[in-house]
């Protein structure tokens, strides 16, 4: 894995990974979450970080014609966790609307929308990062 780790402002690392637009890239993807979580010790948040991003992964996957997305693994501040997936398209990223058959797919980013404690798109002018932030919530 050829995972690149930058300081940030809040003194954590980042991490991040260019990854081919495939399905399979899911599997690499969650294990850069795991890895940043585990060094964060932060692992009471790898499960709902491994399907956030591979929900995001499946949607740049399904919804854009990127060749390649970069997978990136944060900490905006002390208190959150953001997965984010950057792909080249300026598509933006939509919820289902009532009455859509969600048997045939539409339900990725529901499900993004119920785990994360906010998510969102940064679009630039090549493309986009849609991402999901993550609450590390202090033990009582």
């Amino acid at each position: 894995m050829n995972v690149s780790a930058k300081p940030r402002p809040t003194g954590h690392q980042g991490y991040s990974e260019t990854l081919p637009c495939l399905k399979e890239s899911a599997g690499t993807a969650r294990r850069l979450v795991r890895t940043a979580l585990a060094a964060w010790y932060l692992e009471n948040l790898t499960d709902t970080g491994t399907l956030l991003v591979s929900e995001l992964v499946a949607n740049a996957v399904q919804h854009t014609n990127s060749r390649m997305i970069r997978v990136v693994v944060s900490r905006p501040s002390e208190r959150f966790v953001r997965v984010g997936v950057v792909d080249k398209a300026r598509v933006m990223p939509a919820l289902v609307r009532p009455g859509q058959d969600l048997l045939t797919g539409g339900r990725g980013l529901l499900l993004v929308d119920a785990l994360a404690d906010r998510w969102g798109t940064d679009l630039y002018r090549w493309g986009k990062q849609v991402w999901a932030e993550m609450v590390n919530e202090p033990a009582v």
